[in-house]
């Protein structure tokens, strides 16, 4: 496909959703070395540009347990709350300068108690983070809402209890329920109570599914568990033989007629192995056969991304255009697990004007 420039700081300023972002994968290199050095922390170096190469070199293994690994340094120096309140404000910021308007954060407060916090003092202590972020990104102009999504770790006990913290956030920052961590041998349905419960207290969750395993993942995600949206869903090419002919197999149909959002990472797929190129990725594909995708950074330290980095490739080595950003970018928001009204007045009011403006 031939290439289409727009240029850098074009993209920059569009107005970005993005809803698969975890908070433990974002860090700011510098402030992974300033936090190790606070709490005693050794990393593999202490300088924040060769610590941000490393962090991109150990994930482009293609295997996603090691691509999980390289998170050992970062959750390290977020166990006190100092850690947690820098970090999340500073989450927030990063976001607002690259042009996003919309973001959910995700995170497993389980990981960080290892420093003595309850999960609960965790959820709290985020929350003060980002609630201070969203406070200066609008001072400085460029307002950005953010919403949490707690997350389950699959593999171990304590998704319920992570559930039933969803519940008591709901009206206190938290959108939604996210379960992560490693998919092979970890089903969705393993948690199948805490999702029963979410879905009686009326909280919305996506699931991991469809990266490192295939279909029953996803169906198990969907029919089973009852996810709104999957994180990720690469794998639902394997329900369409035939991309370019279209004809879909009856859960790819599924999810694309009832408009079930794939949070697709690009550069993430590519470092876990769920893809061999941007130029192929299955966005592309899935995006003209009229997929509900929408374009995410999953990690943006782990896999040196932005935002607008993940826009750019998609334009220089997929052929995208403005109308195709504009595109992911209302999906996102129209599968935003925040209230309609919000939600539509980013689409109209923001969104929208500042796309017709770039054609």
């Amino acid at each position: 496909m031939p290439s289409t420039r727009i240029d850098t700081e074009t993209l920059r300023r569009l107005p970005k959703a993005v809803l698969h972002d975890h908070l433990d994968g974002g860090l700011r290199p510098a402030t992974v070395v300033e936090l190790a050095r606070s709490v005693g922390h050794t990393l593999p170096t202490t300088d924040p540009d060769e610590l941000a190469a490393w962090y991109y070199e150990a994930a482009n293994s293609g295997d996603l347990v090691r691509y999980i690994a390289t998170f050992e340094h970062t959750l390290a120096v977020m166990q006190n709350r100092e850690g947690l309140l820098r970090t999340a404000e500073e989450y927030v910021l990063d976001l607002a300068a690259d042009g996003v308007v919309y973001g959910e954060v995700r995170y497993a407060p389980e990981l960080n108690t290892r420093g003595g916090l309850s999960m609960r003092e965790v959820v709290e202590t985020v929350q003060e983070g980002l609630a201070a972020g969203m406070a200066k990104a609008a001072a400085a102009g460029t307002p950005v809402r953010v919403g949490t999504l707690l997350c389950g770790m699959r593999m171990f006990d304590r998704v319920r209890e992570a559930a039933d913290l969803a519940v008591a956030f709901r009206d206190a920052g938290v959108v939604g329920f996210d379960i992560a961590g490693a998919e092979d041998g970890f089903p969705p349905a393993d948690h199948l109570d805490a999702f029963e419960h979410l879905r009686r207290e009326n909280v919305p969750f996506t699931i991991h599914a469809g990266e490192a395993h295939g279909l029953p993942s996803i169906h198990q995600a969907l029919q089973v568990c009852g996810a709104q949206r999957i994180g990720h869903g690469v794998r639902i090419t394997d329900d369409i033989p035939d991309l370019a002919a279209g004809k879909l197999g009856r859960l790819a149909a599924w999810v694309r007629d009832r408009r079930i959002a794939l949070e697709m990472c690009p550069t993430s797929n590519l470092q876990t192995g769920a893809a061999t190129s941007i130029a192929e990725h299955p966005i592309t594909a899935l995006k003209d056969l009229g997929f509900r995708v929408t374009l995410n950074t999953d990690n943006r330290l782990v896999s040196g991304t932005t935002m607008t980095r993940e826009m750019s490739l998609l334009v220089e080595q997929a052929g995208w255009s403005v109308e195709d950003l504009r595109t992911v970018t209302v999906n996102a928001l129209k599968s935003a697990f925040v209230p309609f009204d919000e939600r539509t007045a980013l689409i109209e009011d923001v969104v929208l004007p500042a796309y017709a403006s770039a054609l």
